[in-house]
């Protein structure tokens, strides 16, 4: 994460680092975007730039962290809905909330475009890394209550289907940056029925 200077430093300051390198993250992919082109366009030294983050990757953690911070403020109305929706919809909003955040944050959205076509396997592993537990935390807490109000199996193991669908959501979103991506929102929601048909059938011929 930065370092104190960065914090220190006046808003508008900030705000130009930020946004220079939301624009070459979601230009390039990881290895080829260029802290020159990011503190050329933000106005600052490249010395500064080592002042106020480790490297390169830092700053890219950092800008992950804000856009999952800024991911999480369009979730939580659907989620405050908990008590009001069966899991497989509150499942199926959650990922609507995700595709409204992708539309109207395009940069974020590139950004992730980008990340899930990077071949930098132990990169990805350090950032889902550090988000996994939090998803699993989530999903824990609604597969509870759907077990709570009969809508689903008492006898899954909570934890091991939690880390199930957190694996099963990063991958639909890899599939579609990889495979689809349309501008059409409903190839996305094509995709996540199907997964949440799984999900409540399972794979077994009956």
């Amino acid at each position: 994460m930065p370092k104190n200077t960065f914090f220190n430093l006046p808003e508008e300051k900030r705000e130009r680092i930020i946004e220079a390198a939301l624009d070459e993250f979601a230009k390039n992919l990881y290895h080829n975007a260029s802290i020159t082109r990011i503190v050329d366009n933000s106005g600052i030294a490249k010395g500064s730039f080592y002042q106020y983050f480790e490297d390169k990757k830092d700053l890219f953690k950092y800008i992950v962290d804000l856009g999952g911070k800024k991911k999480t403020k369009y979730l939580e109305h659907v989620l405050t809905e908990i008590d009001n929706m069966n899991f497989f919809s509150l499942i199926r909003e959650l990922f609507i909330a995700g595709i409204i955040f992708s539309k109207e944050n395009p940069k974020l959205s590139n950004i992730g475009y980008n990340f899930a076509n990077s071949t930098d396997e132990k990169l990805k592993q350090e950032i889902y890394g550090e988000n996994v537990p939090k998803s699993n935390y989530m999903f824990k807490i609604l597969l509870r209550k759907g077990i709570a109000r009969g809508e689903i199996n008492p006898d899954i193991d909570v934890g091991l289907v939690s880390q199930m669908i957190t694996s099963l959501s990063i991958s639909i979103i890899e599939y579609f940056f990889k495979e689809i991506r349309k501008t059409d929102d409903m190839e996305m929601l094509d995709l996540v029925d199907k997964m949440l048909f799984v999900l409540k059938n399972g794979i077994e011929r009956n």
